[in-house]
């Protein structure tokens, strides 16, 4: 449900601020005030084209934005927000900035995002009827999710979907295996040389890190032998003094004064442990540069060995470290291939299986959509009646889908068609409709079905051509579509204007120089003199105010206009 609206420098608006509550909202004035820029308004926040008309003259950029009670947790609107990673608490807020120069920004809850996630959450929000771009009435898709939706089948067409897609799947990995059961043999040729070449490698758990530390010390042998060899000099063999001899000639220091002193007596042991660690550590110099000297032939081996990984690793198009993977994954591939015949077998029953599932539950959904489609044909057909369109006919009609594969959506190709005048032959809706018969047959269609929880529907100028009591039971409709779902509608017929739950009043002010757009709430007397003036034109008449308090008080007291009768078609 839309609860806020702020509006700033847009077309002749330089600002706005409107709160919206549940129920009809009639949003009345005169001709030329901007009532339809409060529907142009919440166009752009749904996604809507963008353009420098949109920026008030002299202005650097215009401003929309719109809260909303996101409604249900766990509907598509929370679904949608939470895959797009956007926090999803008690309200929902949209911006939409166009800069002078036509460029355009969006965000949701503060966070910016593309034009095309507006749309998407735009459809789940609002339902604009006016303009035929906005116009969810048009679309084949919009037409077989309202029928589903009038008969109680999403969750059916749900699962029909699920199951198609269960099919698809199975039907892509069949595919996939016939391609290979078809390459088989060359493939398995080729798997098994590689499978013997990589494991001819027998390449060991660490080798590749052991043989690159070995590659680096060969090659700095010669400074690594001269260091080992200055170091054991240093600490055992130098002839001019070393850490040893020092160390020795401390320790018998210490020895011979701990005689007289305790305390040095316990440190000697620590050096003499010490001159034992020399010693050792000469040792292993003297044996490390040994080992590095006799090593002459190492290196030659190092780096065949790891040429032979690097070359092999070229070959499969992987990192060097990746082989031993490499070789599990062509094993597992020629094991599948050993076993790809019973495999296929499996798919295809599978396969069969899915598609015999598909077209059972594809069949009761085409089933009860037809049935569907009857009813809510000859509902819409009456209400066409009563909304200005005596003797047009409205027709659904399910026909097979020429495709032999299975769909997303089922079994059907639905499309709305419409006859709005006597003796015309039934078309597509999309071709017939005018603008204004367009907007009263979504009034039709919306008044058929209950209205979606928490979605706002907006009506602009859905009175266009009509008046005396079709104009009464549009608002009458409106109304009582509106004590479902939350309803805007722009309008100029008295008629429809006292059937609301609330009236704002749209005017132009001018100072000469400037002309701005005031958007008003009207209390009961502000209503009273409002609905007067749409009565009695230019001067407010004692009797237009008296009608126009009768016209309120039976609205309020819900008191429905008769139908306007239905000649015999």
């Amino acid at each position: 449900m839309l609860t806020h609206l702020h509006i700033r420098d847009f077309a002749i608006i330089d600002e706005a601020e409107i709160e919206f509550r549940p129920g009809l909202t009639v949003l009345t004035g005169e001709t030329g005030a901007g009532k339809s820029i409060i529907v142009e308004a919440l166009q752009l926040l749904c996604g809507g084209r963008a353009g420098t008309e949109a920026v008030r003259h002299g202005a650097d950029r215009a401003e929309v934005t719109a809260s909303f009670d996101p409604g249900d947790p766990s509907g598509p609107l929370a679904k949608l927000l939470r895959e797009q990673s956007i926090d999803n608490g008690d309200e929902l807020t949209i911006r939409r900035v166009v800069t002078a120069d036509g460029r355009s920004r969006a965000y949701l809850n503060g966070q910016s995002v593309p034009v095309q996630l507006l749309r998407d959450v735009g459809v789940l929000l609002v339902d604009i009827h006016g303009q035929h771009e906005f116009q969810s009435l048009v679309r084949p898709a919009a037409q077989r999710e309202l029928l589903d939706a009038s008969g109680g089948l999403d969750s059916l067409a749900g699962e029909v979907g699920g199951l198609q897609r269960v099919w698809l799947t199975l039907l892509n990995r069949a595919l996939d295996l016939e391609s290979r059961v078809r390459e088989r043999d060359a493939r398995t040729d080729l798997l098994q040389f590689q499978v013997r070449e990589l494991e001819a490698l027998d390449m060991k758990d660490g080798e590749l890190m052991q043989l690159l530390e070995e590659r680096t010390r060969l090659a700095n042998r010669g400074r690594l032998v001269e260091a080992a060899r200055e170091a054991g000099a240093l600490l055992y063999e130098s002839d001019e003094g070393n850490a040893h001899a020092s160390t020795s000639r401390a320790l018998a220091a210490l020895k011979a004064a701990g005689a007289h002193d305790p305390r040095l007596a316990g440190i000697a042991p620590m050096v003499e442990e010490a001159l034992i660690n020399l010693h050792e550590a000469a040792r292993e110099l003297a044996h490390y540069a040994e080992t590095l000297d006799h090593d002459t032939n190492r290196q030659a081996e190092v780096e065949r060995r790891l040429a032979a990984f690097e070359e092999l690793a070229r070959k499969h198009r992987v990192a060097t470290a990746e082989l031993p993977a490499r070789l599990a994954q062509l094993r597992s591939e020629l094991a599948g291939l050993e076993h790809a015949d019973t495999q296929l077998a499996t798919l295809r029953k599978e396969q069969a299986e899915a598609l015999t599932a598909w077209r059972t539950r594809a069949a009761q959904l085409s089933s009860r959509r037809t049935a569907t489609a009857k009813s809510l044909s000859k509902e819409i057909t009456q209400r066409m009646q009563t909304l200005g369109m005596a003797g047009g006919r409205f027709q659904i009609d399910v026909s097979p889908l020429e495709s032999p594969e299975p769909a997303p959506h089922g079994l059907d190709q639905i499309e709305f068609r419409v006859s709005a005048n006597p003796g015309q032959p039934l078309r597509p809706l999309a071709k017939v409709a005018s603008g204004g018969e367009l907007a009263r047959l979504s009034l039709a269609v919306q008044v058929s079905r209950a209205g979606r929880e928490g979605r706002c529907m907006v009506f602009d100028e859905v009175d266009a051509g009509i008046g005396g009591a079709v104009a009464e039971i549009v608002g009458a409709e409106l109304r009582a579509l509106g004590d479902r779902s939350q309803v805007l509608s722009v309008t100029h017929l008295p008629q429809v204007a006292s059937q609301g739950h609330h009236q704002l009043r749209v005017s132009k002010l001018t100072d000469g120089k400037t002309t701005r757009t005031q958007i008003v709430p009207l209390d009961a007397d502000a209503r009273v003199e409002e609905i007067a003036r749409m009565l009695g034109g230019v001067e407010v008449t004692d009797k237009a105010r008296a009608h126009a308090r009768e016209m309120l008080g039976l609205a309020r007291r819900a008191v429905r206009p008769a139908a306007v009768p239905v000649k015999n078609q």
